[in-house]
């Protein structure tokens, strides 16, 4: 359905260390950089990340959140840990989300700029 996303973050190096780190263990890196952009994906940049003046405020309570295909569980136990020790905020550990379904694997992180972003893995049926 979507072609990409972009969003505003306060620090580029601060979303550059974290994203970089987060999004590695889901097979994602950073594709490109340029003017206070950069990019994330797999085969082309998908996920942009900007520094701007406004960044939208944080609000936990909106429902917005981002969620990221996970190649297995494993990857979904990296992308927490990575996201935790790179100025994440803990927003679920990882796990089956048995409220989803008994085959959703998932871990949640708030990033250093307050968007909620989530890894996902559909485990086997």
């Amino acid at each position: 359905m979507f072609d990409h996303i972009s969003i505003g973050v306060k620090s580029l190096e601060r979303a550059r260390q974290f994203y970089d780190a987060a999004l590695a263990p889901l097979g994602y890196e950073r594709l490109s950089n340029f003017d206070g952009t950069i990019g994330y994906g797999a085969e082309r940049a998908q996920f942009w990340v900007m520094e701007v003046e406004r960044p939208v405020p944080a609000d936990r309570g909106s429902g917005l959140h981002f969620c990221f295909v996970a190649p297995s569980q494993a990857a979904v136990d990296a992308f927490y840990a990575a996201g935790l020790a790179n100025g994440g905020e803990d927003n679920g550990k990882p796990g089956i989300r048995p409220d989803y379904s008994q085959f959703y694997y998932a871990a949640f992180v708030i990033d250093p700029d307050g968007y909620r972003l989530e890894a996902y893995f559909k485990t086997g049926e």
